[in-house]
């Protein structure tokens, strides 16, 4: 397997931790205390508790404090919107994230939305997906980013590029959207109606670069790829103990002049990325600077 041809993220990810590490350093030096992320789980997950351990390992390596609020699975709205306020008051509370998935009854763009917007590391309460929209400075959804760093190393003009996104969520899809909008790529968004029309080859097949966020392992299969398109896999799938892409990626990469592993891909730099947003929020809280 040619390694040049993978879009690996890890040292991607270690670029920017090391710059995030000397920058927290420079902020305790001002200020006297290091910025804190409050995460928020609901329930106990596994897959959310591994997430949860992950960001807390890189958290401490980078000289960040981290805590952990677990709820019960069953709070009730009115309830967990409370914590949430309560975060939002608390003055040693640099960044919070709401962990998913929520259960049933709790819906998250609605929890979201009670998210002090100079705390959303995420990048998900609407004034920040907003300002992705008007092309300002804000906290953006990490993931979208982790997209765009990936991009941004490869030096290539993104100006007129055909670019098919497949997914539609509010903190992928939609900001990458706009994100690519805002570089000029002639972008396509595909999602469940598209494939239900038969549609979704005949868009795969025309992008130069093409970004796959379902959730569904094998949903673009390897023959559609475009010949030396770039393929960013963001799916994470777990079939038979392995953790696959939504991309069939053995034919993919045949066809591809660049593609991301799973794992090892766009999640590194996701969580790199959940960090430095932090430090710019905990900056933008101690100058007044809503952005």
């Amino acid at each position: 397997m040619d390694r040049e041809k993978l879009l690996e993220g890890k040292k991607i990810a270690a670029r920017i931790n090391q710059m995030v590490k000397g920058e927290v350093l420079d902020f305790y030096k001002a200020y006297s205390f290091a910025p804190i992320l409050c995460a928020i789980q609901v329930g106990d997950d596994k897959e959310s508790a591994l997430y949860l351990d992950f960001q807390q390992k890189i958290a401490k390596k980078l000289g960040i404090g981290y805590e952990v609020r677990k709820l019960d699975v069953d709070i009730d709205r009115e309830s967990l919107k409370a914590v949430i306020a309560e975060l939002n008051c608390d003055g040693n509370i640099n960044g919070i994230i709401l962990q998913l998935p929520l259960p049933a009854h709790l819906k998250a763009n609605d929890i979201r939305s009670c998210l002090d917007p100079l705390k959303d590391v995420e990048g998900v309460h609407p004034e920040n997906l907003g300002k992705i929209i008007l092309n300002r400075n804000g906290l953006a959804p990490c993931t979208a980013c982790a997209v765009m760093e990936l991009l941004n190393t490869l030096n290539i003009e993104l100006y007129g590029k055909e670019v098919v996104i497949v997914g539609h969520s509010e903190i992928v899809g939609k900001p990458l959207a706009a994100m690519m909008l805002n570089a000029f790529c002639t972008t396509t968004i595909c999602h469940i109606a598209t494939s239900e029309r038969g549609l979704l080859a005949e868009h795969v097949k025309r992008a130069e670069i093409l970004v796959v966020a379902v959730g569904k392992p094998g949903v673009v299969e390897g023959e559609w790829i475009k010949k030396n398109a770039i393929v960013v896999d963001v799916g994470i799938n777990y079939v038979d103990d392995k953790i696959v892409g939504d991309v069939e990626f053995g034919k993919a990469y045949e066809r591809a002049m660049y593609i991301t592993p799973v794992p090892g891909g766009v999640g590194p730099i996701t969580v790199a990325l959940l960090m430095r947003n932090l430090l710019k929020a905990a900056k933008q809280q101690k100058q007044g600077n809503k952005g």
